[in-house]
Parts: structure tokens; C-alpha cells; sequence
């Protein structure tokens, strides 16, 4: 079994992937728009003027493998209940991750020792998704 996050960005989604590329290397997989559906849309749900929208991506973040769409262009995303950690092997990485994600987002936590690690912290990022950065003792 293979677990993968999939992150609807309901109409952000190139934002967002150009945001993960620049911030923190993220790197495309694939990219399909629903302008290349070769099915036509029965009755679409999408707003007019989604049509160059993000069906389906995925991206390469370190070692994991995200998926990411349009979803319904709704413009408004929700992700609650669910953070995603990012775990690396220096303070130095840690900070350069956490302070990324925080340009035009919102520090949960400061990065700090805790008793589990010696840098820890949470924000959420401009598009609403929380992370969590650990650094691994």
C-alpha cells in the first residue's frame, strides 16, 4: 500500500506549484489541463473560463510524491485536519523550509528545540496548507 497527499487548490493550483518550485525545489511530474481532456465534458461543474485549469499534477518534493489540482475552481480551498512534515537532517534546512513557507503565510509555531528535536515548527502557507518542519536528532 502507497499513500500519497493530494492537495486541491481550487483554482490555485499553478500558483502553487510554481510557489513549491521556487521555495523549496519541488519538481513537476506531470501537468494536465482540462483543456486536454480528450472526453468532452458531459455537464461540467467548472466555472466558464476554466478550461486551461489543473485537472491533474504531481509534483517530487524531496523523496515524496504530491498531487495537486484545480479541483472544482472554486476559489476558495479548505485544508483542514490535515498537515503535511517536512523532515530534514539540518537546523539550517529546517529554518530555510519554515521561513519559505511563511512568506505570505502564517507561522503556527516558531522553529524551536523541543524535547523531540533540535529545530520544530509550524506554519501555514499562503494557500492555506499546513506544515510542519522537524528536523530529525
Amino acid at each position: 500500500m502507497h499513500v500519497q497527499p493530494y492537495l486541491f487548490f481550487e483554482g490555485r493550483c499553478e500558483e502553487a506549484l510554481s510557489f513549491y518550485r521556487d521555495k523549496l525545489g519541488a519538481q513537476d511530474i506531470v501537468i494536465m489541463r482540462h483543456s486536454e481532456n480528450p472526453e468532452p465534458p458531459a455537464q461540467s461543474r467548472m466555472p466558464p473560463g476554466s478550461e486551461n485549469s489543473i485537472m491533474h499534477s504531481s509534483f517530487r518534493l524531496g523523496d515524496t510524491v504530491v498531487m495537486a489540482s484545480d479541483g472544482m475552481c472554486s476559489g476558495a480551498p479548505e485544508f483542514k485536519g490535515v498537515t503535511l512534515s517536512i523532515s530534514v537532517p539540518a537546523e539550517a534546512e529546517a529554518r530555510r523550509c519554515y521561513d519559505a513557507l511563511a512568506d505570505g503565510g502564517q507561522p503556527i509555531m516558531p522553529l524551536q528545540k523541543t524535547f523531540f528535536s533540535p529545530a520544530f515548527g509550524m506554519v501555514r502557507d499562503r494557500f492555506g496548507v499546513s506544515w510542519m518542519l522537524l528536523t530529525t536528532m
